[in-house]
């Protein structure tokens, strides 16, 4: 499967962010909102100069809040974004690239720790910023394999990734493209009013759930992961 999305849509190049600091950021203040409303929290702090720990970890909460407001929830996230600075002071010395020497395990439950992070939180920091091959599981994720028959949709965080990662190669590289393929394809294709004729695994899916108008016409011939 993941060949074939690689094949139709060539690397996907994700997380975007210009530094492994800057995709934690991103990662936590894209929480329950859309990447577009993170990035122009993202902006605002760039164009304050903070995006840097030291910068941003002498910054006040109320003020962290006024200027991340385009995320959403800003006053949450904004305590959420200090506690990790505190964590990542406190455990790697302010610097995220230090993250990349932790066991992946040992490193998300510490990041789990942290007020206000989640297993897709936690993980996307790991998997992105830090490079550990923790596999990042999303409702995009959920949604493209409960109609592929590999989910029901009510699964537990853990038992999804466990499913990709006991199937694949404990490679970082792989883990990071593969969901970043998975984005894409339900963005594009695997919409909830999805373009069945242009999915590269139409053959392989028997549109669970799919609506009417999906156009339920593909048989299921099984497949791995």
């Amino acid at each position: 499967m993941y060949e074939r999305l690689a094949a139709r849509f060539g690397p996907a190049g994700w997380w975007p962010g210009e530094t492994p600091f800057e995709i934690c950021l991103g990662a936590i203040l894209t929480q329950n909102t859309s990447w577009a409303n993170a990035e122009k929290a993202l902006e605002v702090l760039r164009a304050q100069g903070r995006l840097s720990f030291p910068r941003l970890r002498s910054l006040p909460v109320s003020r962290l809040a006024r200027l991340i407001r385009s995320s959403g929830t800003f006053k949450v996230k904004a305590r959420r974004i200090a506690a990790f600075l505190s964590f990542l002071g406190s455990e790697f010395g302010g610097s995220v690239e230090a993250m990349r020497d932790a066991e992946a395990g040992e490193l998300r439950g510490k990041l789990l720790a942290v007020h206000g992070i989640g297993r897709e939180t936690a993980d996307s920091i790991a998997l992105y910023a830090a490079g550990r091959p923790l596999f990042v599981v999303d409702a995009y994720t959920r949604r493209v394999f409960a109609r592929l028959g590999f989910l029901q949709g009510d699964e537990a965080y853990d038992d999804v990734q466990h499913m990709f990662m006991k199937r694949l190669p404990k490679d970082a590289a792989l883990f990071n493209d593969y969901h970043a393929q998975i984005v894409r394809l339900a963005k594009d294709v695997c919409r909830p009013r999805p373009r069945c004729g242009e999915c590269p695994l139409e053959d392989l899916c028997p549109q669970r759930g799919v609506p009417a108008q999906g156009a339920p016409h593909g048989a299921h011939r099984g497949s791995t992961i």
